[in-house]
């Protein structure tokens, strides 16, 4: 079993900054994608950042130039970085990550969501 516990969130106002952060553990044997994604309500969920097979990184449109993700692969744990935050932003955001377990046997994991609420 693969968990993913993530961390930060919460209230900020317009045009302030968040942090994030995602911890993966349990019988990892390859982590190949981990990221985020977030879903606002009444909408689809959308990618905001991820690091890709081969350590490429994509950005969701909404929040290329504002965002920033890293990782601590050491500790595969993922972290995001969001500046001049908009309401717009408020959504759950969720973990993801993909990746072969201890057994070979692929997982395809979502963190229980965080949410992040812009708002003066």
């Amino acid at each position: 079993q693969v968990q993913l516990a993530e961390s930060g969130g919460g209230l900020v106002q317009p045009g302030g900054s968040l942090s994030l952060s995602c911890t993966a553990s349990g019988s990892i044997f390859t982590i190949n994608r981990m990221g985020w994604y977030r879903q606002a309500p009444g909408k689809q969920r959308e990618l905001v950042a991820i690091f890709t097979s081969g350590g490429n990184i994509q950005y969701g449109d909404s929040v290329k130039g504002r965002c920033t993700i890293s990782r601590d692969n050491a500790m595969n744990t993922v972290y995001l970085q969001m500046n001049s935050l908009k309401p717009e932003d408020t959504a759950v955001y969720y973990c993801h990550a993909l990746g072969y377990d201890s057994t070979r046997q692929v997982y395809d994991n979502w963190g229980q969501g965080t949410q992040v609420t812009v708002s003066s």
